[in-house]
């Protein structure tokens, strides 16, 4: 019993700190990534950190800058078939930097990576109905993740394909996800 309750102790420490950085996030660039959505939904139920949750979940990304903060590591999504930043499914997990930082080694094959604690940037999207699987919404809360050491990936069964980008580079290509351009402005902003 003991075991439990330190279990569910922690974890509500963990979810209470998650609350805290969602509060001190500022409103977003759009209704999307206002972090007062993610607070109503982090509060709407105790399964939101998990995938079988009818209206959507919580997800953890990395924006993956290289150690010189100049390129950030992309994926060619398999499922989506468009290119965007690594990330995945808490799977039960409520910290999210934790969360960003491991699918972050999974689907680059990197070591030595570090996560920044503070929540980068937030996007809210809709993931359409595929098989068996309804569509939900994903509550997507991104981190910066650093690259130390070698930068030399290995593509994983997650990903079409993987590449380094300028991050100013994704400023000038129109065909760019609208939330990566977002991750570059806020990123260059950051590093001015």
């Amino acid at each position: 019993m003991l075991d439990i309750a330190l279990g569910s102790a922690l974890l509500d420490t963990v979810i209470d700190a998650f609350r805290a950085a969602l509060q001190r996030c500022p409103a977003g660039e759009e209704p999307a990534c206002n972090p007062e959505i993610f607070l109503e939904f982090l509060n709407s139920s105790a399964e939101v950190f998990h995938r079988h949750h009818p209206p959507g979940h919580f997800t953890g990304s990395a924006w993956l800058v290289s150690a010189d903060g100049e390129r950030v590591l992309l994926t060619h999504h398999r499922k989506l078939g468009r290119w965007l930043q690594l990330g995945g499914h808490a799977d039960g997990d409520s910290d999210l930097a934790r969360v960003a930082l491991r699918e972050a080694e999974e689907e680059s094959g990197l070591s030595g990576l570090q996560v920044e604690p503070r929540i980068f940037d937030l996007d809210r999207h809709w993931i359409p109905a595929r098989g068996e699987e309804p569509g939900h919404w994903h509550y997507d809360v991104r981190y910066v993740v650093r690259a130390t050491s070698d930068e030399r990936f290995a593509l994983s069964e997650e990903s079409l394909a993987l590449a380094w980008r300028p991050v100013e580079a994704l400023l000038a290509d129109p065909a760019t996800d609208g939330s990566l351009q977002r991750m570059a402005r806020r990123w260059l902003a950051r590093a001015a």
